[in-house]
């Protein structure tokens, strides 16, 4: 891959050195969701470091929004890249994943050997019961930002009622949305415009060499042909040596596939997971996703590493002939490398041609599409969890193509309900970040374990 760097205008002066100590700190404060970690880039990189202006920051955001995968990550690859070229966005995209997986696979290991253990069943209690808050947040901060007409309102609605129903996948569902934003640009463009001009124009371009359309089509060529191979290898190297049926092939081809449509963050690949991992492979179990979301909302990086829980289990159950810490282990990072190795694929490969995509008007109607069914994807998920963590059973109905969970009310969990209820009114009442609402549920599930064992 060729280690070229952006022109010098675009470049700060700032060792190699510098930068990793840098982009450590962020990686290590990088806790509490998408949002959170931009802005602890946000607050280090402009306003504390001042390598880049506010507008650069903003248009390098854009960019990433526009891309699949976690955007938090791919803008500290694509700072990173800014600054030093591959080199630097390797090392920040991959200093932004490193604590997160470090994290998830020891509290992966002490979830499989622990999970009877009393401490245990309490603490994920209380983090099951907060999440239902976490991802109600979730679709109001999205909701606020995009669903700015009824247009965006119907497709919002369409999506969550398409997932629920399961009539058709996650990424039809994001297809779909998709080709309606292209149509709905040229028919009622002004629909699909969120963002006043002044807010959604990147005023200041990345400056990139202007080359030849041959030396542009080595370089997309070099860096396809080095990333595709890195992907790849290890799901060619998997089929080989366990078979093609196996849970590390399965698994790995799953989640390339959940790379490529992950439009709109974590959560909304959570809603495809879920319906994978749990009702199609049957490798967890509903209340499983539920405590992997729990574990990764309290781990520093992006909350896509609840994958690497997932992986982790299904190895860990279903792994041919390996003990069951080197096939977890295997399966985690087997799960995380065809996760993230996408994500710096689509950075360098589309880092010099920022500026033509951001002014692309389909595009960006596209995108707004997108992210008004994600709202939909969000809210299914929601449910999903609510209805496996306030409820012990639940039935499903089928009525013509459509699959329906219905609770069984007899079985609602009066615990489960009542923390939730204090997750809600911590977060929306009395307005308290994360971090205090995840801890004072958790506080609240020892003590309800205590009381009513």
């Amino acid at each position: 891959m060729s280690s070229e760097t952006p022109s010098s205008s675009s470049q700060v002066t700032v060792s190699l050195w510098e930068s990793f100590v840098v982009w450590l700190r962020v990686a290590l404060l990088s806790f509490g969701g998408p949002a959170a970690q931009i802005a602890v880039m946000h607050r280090i990189i402009v306003d504390e470091k001042k390598w880049l202006d506010e507008r650069r920051f903003l248009h390098a955001l854009n960019f990433c929004m526009l891309l699949p995968g976690p955007e938090a990550q791919q803008l500290a690859t694509y700072i990173g890249w800014l600054m030093h070229g591959v080199r630097g966005g390797l090392m920040a995209g991959l200093l932004f994943i490193l604590p997160g997986f470090v994290s998830i696979l020891l509290l992966s290991l002490l979830y499989v050997s622990f999970q009877d253990s009393f401490t245990f069943q309490s603490l994920f209690f209380g983090l099951k019961c907060a999440v239902l808050a976490v991802v109600a947040e979730a679709v109001l901060r999205v909701s606020r930002r995009v669903l700015k007409n009824r247009g965006l309102v119907m497709i919002s609605v369409i999506a969550f009622l398409v997932l629920w129903a399961k009539l058709l996948p996650f990424p039809a569902v994001i297809a779909i949305a998709g080709l309606v934003g292209i149509v709905g640009q040229r028919v009622a463009p002004a629909m699909f415009v969120v963002a006043k001009k002044k807010d959604s124009e990147p005023a200041l371009p990345l400056s990139v060499e202007h080359t030849s359309w041959r030396s542009e089509l080595w370089r997309s060529l070099i860096v396809s042909v080095v990333c595709l191979a890195l992907w790849f290898t290890p799901i060619l190297f998997a089929a080989k040596m366990t078979g093609r049926d196996s849970v590390y092939t399965q698994s790995s081809i799953f989640f390339s596939k959940a790379a490529v449509v992950t439009f709109g963050g974590a959560y909304s690949v959570l809603s495809y997971v879920d319906q994978q991992a749990v009702d199609h492979y049957h490798w967890v179990e509903k209340r499983e996703m539920v405590d992997g979301l729990g574990l990764a909302e309290t781990t520093p990086g992006p909350l896509i590493m609840v994958v690497q829980f997932v992986g982790f289990l299904a190895a860990w159950r279903h792994g041919t002939g390996l003990p069951p810490l080197l096939a977890g282990t295997s399966g985690a990072v087997l799960t995380t490398w065809v996760t993230f190795v996408p994500c710096f694929y689509w950075i360098f490969l589309g880092a010099p041609y920022v500026e033509k995509l951001l002014h692309k008007k389909w595009l960006s109607s596209a995108l707004t599409a997108i992210t008004a069914s994600v709202v939909g994807v969000i809210a299914t998920l929601g449910v999903n969890f609510a209805l496996a963590t306030l409820f012990e059973k639940h039935s499903t109905e089928i009525i013509g193509p459509a699959s329906i969970s219905i609770p069984v009310w007899s079985t609602v969990l009066p615990g489960a309900c009542v923390i939730s209820l204090l997750a809600f009114v911590v977060m929306f009442v009395f307005h308290r970040g994360l971090a205090v609402t995840l801890a004072t549920c958790v506080v609240a599930g020892f003590v309800l374990r205590l009381m009513w064992p």
